[in-house]
């Protein structure tokens, strides 16, 4: 995982229900963590584009429901600034999941677009992106 040049929104809080964007079978996701986040006492964790969150599938093939994987989210609906000073948003929430943390998706098609900082920082996902923004 690398870092990225963007100042990203943290917008979407743990306990959230995400979509997937993945034909890897899950359709809705619950985040429960977010991978490497720091917070004060008190303070509900948050992520963004781009950060690895762990999440179980709540609806979706029944091989998959109740189980555990790591994600990445690849699109938000709170806009997020850019190095350059562009304002990115997206119509949804949208995650992708992995098979394991070092980022190789466990789907082979992405429906939608995705984040360019995504494909900065997890190369696995770039490689099967077909639109980027």
């Amino acid at each position: 995982m690398q870092a990225i040049k963007a100042k990203i929104t943290k917008a979407i809080p743990v306990g959230s229900l995400v979509e997937t964007c993945d034909n890897s079978g899950a359709k809705v996701v619950k985040i429960f963590t977010v991978i490497g986040s720091r917070t004060t006492k008190g303070k509900i964790p948050a992520a963004g584009v781009a950060d690895l969150v762990m999440v179980s599938v709540r609806r979706g093939r029944p091989d998959m429901r109740k189980q555990v994987f790591y994600a990445v989210i690849v699109r938000q609906k709170k806009e997020y600034r850019r190095a350059e000073g562009m304002r990115i948003n997206f119509e949804d929430n949208a995650v992708v999941v992995l098979k394991d943390d070092k980022g190789n998706p466990k789907g082979t098609i992405f429906k939608g677009a995705i984040a360019k900082e995504v494909c900065e920082r997890w190369p696995g996902i770039a490689k099967i992106a077909s639109i980027v923004v």
